[in-house]
């Protein structure tokens, strides 16, 4: 038997069993391999500069859906300040860039770590607060830097801690990593960048702060009457969707080489949230699908001719339509749709045919 504590009765803690990650383990190991090959590989060679620009731009806003998705999925905190964020991140990593020559990868990490302070700090007074009040005060936070950022437009390329550049003459671009100076080579650099935050979320969400955040979605009275610090782990789930939301504004910074404010209106975070939720917000996969939805649907649209504004009526109508019918997102409905169907043509296939009375000769008749 066990006590409180987890020890037995003869007072020592039982061992640990690990268990073999099973076959339905590592057949999703290998999609995510394989899917990853794909991307790194043969997607870069397959498009035109046009949609590896678009895929660049998606690996962005997959990073900005998953940290939104930790914040809304997994602790159950709606937020519409991630643009807020990812300006922040951006402008943070594009100062960096221009006022000094640290490499890529540090200044990523920095832009990171500066947005999960600021972002940590700011929320603070707001954590005890839920649902659409939250949803409130993130938006104004959002419009708010948005305002600052348009009057201080920090930074262009000048000198000194604004690093604006008054007299226009010359803008220079915010620079790439030596290894990913083109376009197809930054979008593998992206991919990566992506790929890493990725990790770093599912090892959280397979943790202890996983399990926390889980407690706290379900019922904040219950986590708390269990022991659980629910404050600590909403401050640790805030800093973590910073961190990564910052460092997807250090790879956008790179990718578009320029900055403006009108680059970040405040309503963008009400698009972010409406792709996540249709994404899925609780499966790490929603997250790319909410970053195809937010930047490569777009790109198509506008490549074939199509008014973006459509998109306005095309995500609301996503929006009623998961919440009504597939409340966890398309990364989840999805391929259970697909199984679905491919279980029912399965069954057309063997079904026996009926073979026409007309067919049957009189010498095989009974």
């Amino acid at each position: 038997m066990l006590d409180v504590a987890g020890r037995t009765a003869s007072g020592r803690e039982p061992r640990l069993l690990l268990r073999r990650p099973g076959p339905p383990t590592l057949i999703r190991a290998a999609v995510v391999v394989a899917v990853l090959l794909f991307t790194l590989l043969a997607l870069p060679q397959l498009l035109s500069a046009y949609y590896v620009d678009a895929m660049t731009q998606v690996a962005v806003y997959a990073m900005v859906a998953l940290g939104l998705g930790v914040l809304v999925g997994r602790v159950g905190l709606v937020s519409l300040g991630q643009v807020a964020v990812l300006a922040t991140g951006a402008w943070s990593a594009a100062r960096l860039l221009f006022g000094t020559a640290q490499p890529f990868p540090l200044v990523l990490l920095e832009a990171g770590l500066i947005t999960m302070i600021l972002g940590t700090v700011l929320l603070l007074p707001a954590l005890r607060l839920r649902g659409l009040y939250l949803a409130l005060i993130t938006l104004m936070l959002a419009g708010a830097v948005t305002v600052v950022l348009a009057t201080l437009n920090f930074p262009n390329g000048g000198h000194g801690f604004t690093g604006y550049n008054g007299n226009q003459v010359h803008i220079p671009p915010i620079r790439r990593p030596s290894i990913a100076i083109s376009d197809a080579a930054y979008f593998r650099y992206a991919v990566i960048v992506a790929a890493v935050m990725f990790a770093l979320v599912a090892i959280h969400i397979r943790t202890r702060p996983g399990r926390a955040w889980a407690a706290i979605r379900q019922s904040e009275p219950a986590a708390l009457a269990a022991g659980i610090n629910t404050t600590l782990y909403k401050l640790w789930a805030v800093a973590l969707a910073s961190f990564v939301t910052g460092v997807a504004g250090g790879v956008m910074a790179g990718a578009v080489h320029y900055l403006y404010s009108i680059d970040f209106p405040a309503y963008t975070s009400i698009t972010i949230l409406a792709v996540v939720l249709m994404g899925g917000a609780y499966n790490l996969w929603g997250a790319v699908v909410a970053g195809l939805l937010m930047e490569l649907l777009p790109a198509l649209l506008q490549n074939w001719g199509v008014s973006n504004d459509w998109l306005t009526i095309l995500f609301g109508i996503g929006v009623v339509q998961v919440l009504t019918t597939a409340p966890r997102g398309l990364a989840d409905q999805f391929p259970k749709d697909m199984a679905r169907l491919g279980r029912l043509l399965w069954r057309v296939v063997r079904r026996p045919r009926a073979i026409p009375a007309a067919t049957i000769s009189e010498g095989e008749a009974p």
